[in-house]
């Protein structure tokens, strides 16, 4: 049996006024008096412009706006060793659009999450479902308050039935007691007393509540409202107490002064007991049937209460049965007649509420909480069950042929008579920006990929395009290959950055060993030729990189090219002097800091190092290629690349965000030929791994590649995937996906075993 020793509770929490601060600590306190020897805790989100004098339980504040603090709080839970999070789930209480700045939390997190859907629509924005479908994949289990609940996760979100769970709302075990005893202590004795409570705000239907106490006092002339609740705290900061005021004035147009009461308080429990306790009957005149859970109206039905209501879904289901009574949205007819007859019917208002209490006795909180227990146990029996075979996020990508199909659609359309656009807006390609020859280089590479069996080849003239933007961009008069073009064609300098010499020399090697047309093989062999002396003069380790993956394809068709081979001798020998000098125990790397394409250096080294062959080349290339990969690798066993906000930091550990696609690009590549040098089938788990980053198994569980159309997103914010779909990144999915397709149909794995394994468990 799986027994659980340290929960921790995501949400709102007392003293903050609101609905979920309430039940996060009273779910926090029910497990912890129901379950002694758990220990429990709180991390409290606190909302812009709040301080709060939070009690003990609280461990960890978030302030809603500051991502830092998310992953700050993510941090704390995995060091305290927390063994599950129960989150309570609403849009509005957490940073970003839609709330979405809570996944840079759950992404962290090493142990499994149950997530309370306090909220859950039926129409939701496309922003609102993309968050939720990403917490609900985040987390083990989802519960909700009322079986509507689960009937929209089904349908509207397609969430698996065995996800879900229905556990009502939790109300206090309190006493079946008569009205009039604490009526006396409170000031209304000899009065009828109608009491709705909790915040207010427009769309609780007072002023519908109000307008039907005329026809009420017709029948019970001793009838008064009582209105118990501060103005709700978001209201209050935007538009201060104007709806409150709206509502006074109305009782006073009305000439009901002396029968309607306003309590401008946020009670403690205790008080809002007696306030329930002492109420001949309950109201909540909601306005929104899409009102999944209501506190009140939970809280009023334990006490037994005779309630009537609007039938929004949660009083819909809960007053059933004739255990309420449900009257139309802001109909003041039909609810002023509800309240009268119950009013005027002592014997019928005794019925429902016996039913109302006799009902509400499997809600207690005890009870919940021993519900909840038996959840997270559950979800922690099978999260542990699951972690044994870990890496399980991409088993499915083990099986052969389970990639996407090659879908070039969107890669067809970022390309013109000229070349490939750098730069899209959304899907539409941004002329503005123009060309480059590293995207058109890239595209070649892509266009060599795909002559590869089993894969349907580019059209002819798209291939050509981008090899006669290559040959545009060599400038003679520098030796160098021009970089930047715009729209209208004209070159934006006059000779390119040292990297984009050195990928144009990677495609150009790669077309002279693979294209379909000998004739531009010989053209690629050519130009190689005359533009590799160059890079002799280079300092960037990147150039020298891509060179040597050009030097691959190159000395594969011109083997009696010496000078080629003692340039590719002397970029390796640069590469391993790099590894030597910045090399320690805890940072097996070739410069004091990460930048972009990084493991392209491992892949150089590894292609050399095998066709040279230089041994000591391919075990370098190896060991800083693992070390890579689990500096790479969450705790949950997800790639996170190195973010573009750390490029060249020293000896730190790299920032998140923004997570780029060429980056996992280069890290597929990377291990697979990694495998096909190593033999080690644990590399091609790697790839697959890596692979699942542009699926959706990543720090935000989105998915940046649509499988329809092959477009790719340009990367990951810390709270959004960027909608832009641009050259590189769809070379880099085209190019991830090309690999991957390839090590599904290649076999002849190894019976080598090297240390991925035991990398990842260190990182588990």
């Amino acid at each position: 049996m799986i027994t659980l020793d340290r929960l921790a509770f995501i949400g709102n929490s007392l003293p903050r006024r609101c609905g979920i601060a309430t039940f996060t600590t009273d779910l926090q306190q029910a497990i912890s008096t129901s379950r002694p020897g758990v220990e429990t805790s709180i991390v409290a989100m606190t909302d812009r412009g709040h301080s709060y004098d939070y009690p003990p339980a609280v461990r960890f504040e978030i302030h809603d706006d500051r991502v830092g603090d998310y992953i700050r709080a993510a941090e704390f839970l995995n060091a305290r060793r927390v063994e599950l999070v129960s989150l309570q789930h609403e849009f509005g209480i957490f940073g970003g659009e839609a709330g979405g700045d809570i996944m840079a939390l759950l992404s962290r997190l090493t142990m499994p999450v149950v997530t309370t859907l306090h909220t859950v629509l039926a129409e939701p924005t496309p922003v609102q479902r993309g968050v939720l479908n990403r917490i609900v994949a985040a987390s083990a289990k989802v519960v909700v308050m009322a079986e509507k609940g689960r009937e929209l996760l089904r349908t509207v979100y397609r969430v698996p039935p065995g996800k879900i769970e229905v556990i009502p709302h939790g109300i206090p075990d309190f006493a079946f007691v008569e009205p009039d005893a604490v009526k006396d202590r409170l000031g209304f004795g000899g009065r009828t007393v109608i009491l709705t409570f909790g915040l207010l705000s427009p769309n609780k239907g007072i002023e519908v509540m109000i307008d039907a106490m005329p026809a009420i006092l017709k029948s019970r002339a001793d009838a008064v409202y009582v209105i118990l609740g501060a103005t709700h705290p978001n209201l209050l900061r935007d538009r201060g107490e104007v709806y409150r005021e709206s509502l006074v004035a109305r009782v006073r147009e009305l000439g009901i002064e002396d029968h309607v009461v306003f309590l401008d308080q946020f009670v403690d429990k205790a008080t809002l007991l007696d306030f329930i306790s002492m109420c001949d009957v309950y109201v909540t005149p909601y306005l929104n049937e899409a009102q999944m859970t209501s506190g009140t109206l939970a809280y009023s039905f334990g006490l037994g209460k005779a309630v009537v209501s609007t039938p929004y879904w949660h009083a819909r289901e809960l007053l059933a049965d004739q255990r309420g009574i449900l009257v139309p949205f802001g109909d003041v007819a039909a609810i002023g007649e509800a309240i009268s007859g119950l009013l005027t019917d002592d014997v019928r208002r005794e019925a429902m509420r016996k039913r109302a209490y006799a009902s509400s006795r499997s809600m207690t909180w005890e009870r919940t909480a021993e519900r909840y227990l038996g959840l997270f146990e559950t979800a922690r029996r099978e999260y542990r069950a699951k972690s044994i075979g870990r890496p399980d996020y991409y088993a499915p990508l083990r099986a052969p042929n389970a990639a996407p199909a090659m879908q070039t659609d969107h890669f067809l359309s970022m390309c013109d008579d000229t070349g490939l656009f750098q730069h899209a807006v959304h899907s539409v390609p941004d002329r503005s920006h123009g060309y480059c020859v590293d995207d058109n280089a890239r595209a070649l590479l892509v266009a060599c990929a795909l002559n590869n069996a089993g894969e349907q080849s580019l059209p002819e003239p798209l291939t050509a395009r981008f090899a006669a933007f290559v040959q545009h961009a060599w400038n003679p008069d520098t030796a160098r290959f021009r970089n930047f073009m715009s729209f209208d064609r004209r070159w934006l300098e006059d000779t390119g950055s040292e990297d984009s010499h050195g990928r144009t020399l990677w495609a150009l090697g790669e077309c002279a060993r693979s294209d379909t047309s000998p004739s531009r093989r010989q053209w690629a062999a050519d130009l190689f030729a005359r533009a590799l002396p160059t890079v002799e003069a280079f300092r960037s380790p990147r150039a020298w990189a891509f060179a040597l993956l050009g030097l691959d394809g190159y000395c594969a068709v011109e083997p009696e090219d010496r000078s080629a081979d003692l340039v590719r001798r002397r970029l390796a020998a640069r590469l391993m002097a790099l590894l030597s000098a910045a090399e320690t125990k805890d940072w097996v790397w070739f410069e004091d800091g990460l930048a972009y394409d990084n493991a392209r250096l491992c892949q150089a080294l590894i292609v050399t190092g095998h066709a040279l062959p230089t041994p000591a080349d391919v075990e370098a290339g190896l060991r800083s290629l693992r070390w890579l990969a689990a500096l790479q690798t969450t705790s949950a066993g997800v790639f996170r690349p190195v973010g573009s906000k750390s490029f060249g930091d020293r000896r730190v550990q790299p920032e998140a965000f923004d997570q780029q696609p060429l980056e996992a690009a280069a890290m597929i590549s990377a291990c697979a030929e990694a495998w096909r040098v190593d033999g080690n089938p644990d590399w091609k788990v790697e790839a697959n791994r890596i692979f699942a980053w542009f699926l959706g198994t990543n720090d935000l569980w989105v998915s940046l590649v649509d499988p329809e159309t092959g477009s790719c997103r340009d990367g990951l914010h810390p709270d959004r995937a960027n909608e832009n779909r641009g050259g590189e990144s769809v070379v880099s999915y085209l190019l991830s996906l090309a690999e991957i397709r390839q090590l599904a149909r290649q076999t002849g794995d190894s019976h080598k075993i090297g240390s991925l394994r035991a990398m990842r468990a260190s990182v588990s």
